[in-house]
């Protein structure tokens, strides 16, 4: 049993470090809290370094290390499942048809053109639009420093380009949060007492909704867009933070 402990924590550590690089050389290493595979890989690493010394020197100071990172690790699982499941359950959730609104989310403008996130995002919501031709689009973003234009305008560009008529489409372009899309969206169009849609990337749509709910959304669903499926991982982990770091809030 120690033998496999042993051999599970090197080999999960080695993958922890590997994702890391991977994820860096594809998205880049600024990517958000990437530096949690670090974390995960070189406690995988201090864990498997314990066991061996724990099997060749047994001690008790050892032993109550190990017990400690021992619990840390279940009680991390039981988070992952938990905030996980949730996260997971609203990625194939399918779309209300009808909507009177649909609010689209900012993501990351690489100078005046989407970047993979958004168009991801918008080509979901231009789906929707060809096939629900009364719904109303609020395009919810506010420009970043590194972006030449606001979110919101590069989304309107884009539908527009798509063929999706302007007086469809609704701009907001001061938010920089997903608290601040869905509260700002309303404050502008007054959105809470009508049947709203959320679009995001399908990882990010349970906590999207949620913060809608939160800010009096009263007829509120999630309209999930795709996801690279290489940075799933560490999406859905980032989400996990998120939400625990709200519920501790």
């Amino acid at each position: 049993m120690k033998n496999y402990l042993q051999t599970g924590c090197l080999v999960l550590g080695i993958l922890c470090f590997l994702y890391y690089i991977a994820i860096g050389l594809y998205a880049g290493f600024q990517t958000s809290i990437v530096w949690i595979w670090l974390v995960g890989g070189g406690f995988c690493m201090f864990l498997w370094q314990l066991l061996l010394h724990q099997d060749r020197n047994p001690s008790a100071t050892v032993r109550f290390v190990i017990g400690v990172m021992g619990a840390l690790v279940a009680v991390g699982m039981v988070v992952i499942a938990v905030f996980g499941s949730r996260i997971v359950g609203a990625m194939s959730v399918k779309p209300e048809s009808g909507l009177d609104y649909v609010v689209v989310l900012g993501a990351q403008v690489r100078g005046k053109a989407p970047s993979r996130a958004l168009r991801r995002r918008l080509d979901r919501a231009v789906a929707y639009a060809q096939e629900n031709p009364d719904t109303i689009f609020v395009l919810s973003g506010g420009q970043g420093p590194d972006e030449e234009i606001s979110e919101a305008q590069c989304m309107y560009q884009y539908m527009m380009q798509k063929g999706i008529a302007a007086e469809r489409l609704l701009l907001e372009d001061q938010s920089t949060s997903t608290e601040e899309n869905l509260r700002f969206s309303d404050e502008k169009y007054e959105l809470k007492n009508k049947k709203v849609g959320v679009v995001s990337n399908n990882f990010h749509i349970y906590r999207a909704v949620k913060f809608a709910r939160a800010a009096g959304y009263q007829s509120v669903s999630g309209i999930p867009a795709s996801a690279d499926l290489g940075m799933q991982p560490h999406n859905i982990l980032r989400e996990i933070c998120a939400l625990l770091v709200d519920a501790l809030h």
